[in-house]
């Protein structure tokens, strides 16, 4: 093995029999073009060293009849930042079963500071080391029922496709494992980086990983009814102007409170969270309606076209002209 150096991520790949090839393939293919992205406008960005692992140095068999070479075994390979476990094709009980080594590093990987990141089905192997009792969890639908007689003690999510419980993150299918390495890559090189892999490998409508995970302690289910009352009337009136002094008057707070309670509530600012409510709608707007940029800009509550055109190239790093253009060429093309 070569000596790692501080700038490198050490990114590790499970491989076992009957896994989905794409659960390792993705990963792999999105987390470099991220470090390509990232490279060529910092020299420094860090290195990613991508390993395959498996309990022996047997091939591997995979559903796509794809046979997958580990690099080296769970017992010799290196100290991992980060762990992807692949999702099965089927029932996943009789094949954990035939992997206790597997088990035993993951929660030794986890002690050591790995972030674990579980596709499908595959979350059952992290389920198994009990690391997951107590915290949120999701899988694919259709073994919702088996994992909760297996896992009584996780706190399953299956209305959810995403969660993340501190360093452990589970997908219940490949579109959310994408959006999570998306959300990995962000963190890694930044999110002019993430945004660039995502246009790249799915430029169609998405929701971002914000929107759609479930995050222990944080997000719209959370304990403060007033602020819970300001979201959903932020909802149903996007076109109000963005003055936080008159929300706060209309709710009997000062402006101090409610910024101060919004952001403990939600982990955003309150004109964040506003602003983000209007370009996800000036979105939906671009891909679905012929009205103009300026007619959209009225609708989300912005006057001034440019002003929504700064957002959009701040956010998406693409005019809205420009985002109606790609994700038509996705939907109707």
């Amino acid at each position: 093995m070569h000596k790692m150096v501080e700038d490198t991520i050490n990114v590790a790949l499970v491989l076992y029999d009957d896994m989905l090839a794409t659960s390792a393939s993705l990963p792999v293919e999105m987390l470099r073009a991220g470090e390509a992205i990232a490279r060529r406008t910092d020299k420094n960005a860090k290195r990613l060293n991508v390993q395959m692992l498996a309990e022996n140095d047997a091939p591997v068999s995979t559903r796509a009849l794809i046979r997958l070479v580990p690099e080296t075994t769970f017992e010799h390979s290196e100290k991992a930042d980060f762990i992807f476990i692949p999702s099965l094709w089927r029932n996943p009980r009789p094949l954990i079963k035939q992997h206790p080594k597997l088990i035993h590093w993951l929660e030794q990987s986890w002690q050591q500071g790995a972030t674990l990141i579980g596709g499908g089905t595959g979350v059952c192997f992290i389920a198994e080391t009990g690391l997951l009792d107590g915290r949120a969890a999701t899988t694919h639908w259709h073994y919702v029922e088996q994992f909760k007689r297996s896992y009584p003690l996780v706190d399953l999510k299956p209305d959810f496709f995403i969660t993340q419980s501190q360093r452990i993150y589970c997908a219940a299918s490949l579109n959310a494992l994408g959006d999570i390495i998306v959300h990995l890559i962000a963190q890694i090189y930044g999110d002019k980086a993430a945004r660039q892999v995502e246009l790249n490998f799915s430029h169609e409508i998405r929701k971002p990983y914000e929107e759609q995970r479930y995050l222990e302690g944080v997000g719209d289910r959370h304990p403060d009814e007033l602020i819970a009352q300001i979201q959903f009337w932020m909802q149903q009136n996007m076109s109000s102007p963005e003055d936080i002094e008159s929300l706060a008057s209309q709710f009997n707070v000062s402006a101090r409170t409610l910024s101060r309670r919004f952001k403990q509530a939600t982990g955003n600012s309150l004109l964040s969270h506003w602003q983000q409510l209007r370009i996800e709608l000036a979105k939906d707007l671009l891909s679905s309606t012929n009205l103009s940029i300026q007619e959209i800009a009225l609708e989300v509550g912005y006057q001034d076209q440019s002003y929504l055109t700064r957002l959009f190239k701040r956010q998406l790093d693409q005019t809205p002209s420009e985002y109606r253009k790609r994700v038509r060429k996705k939907l109707f093309g």
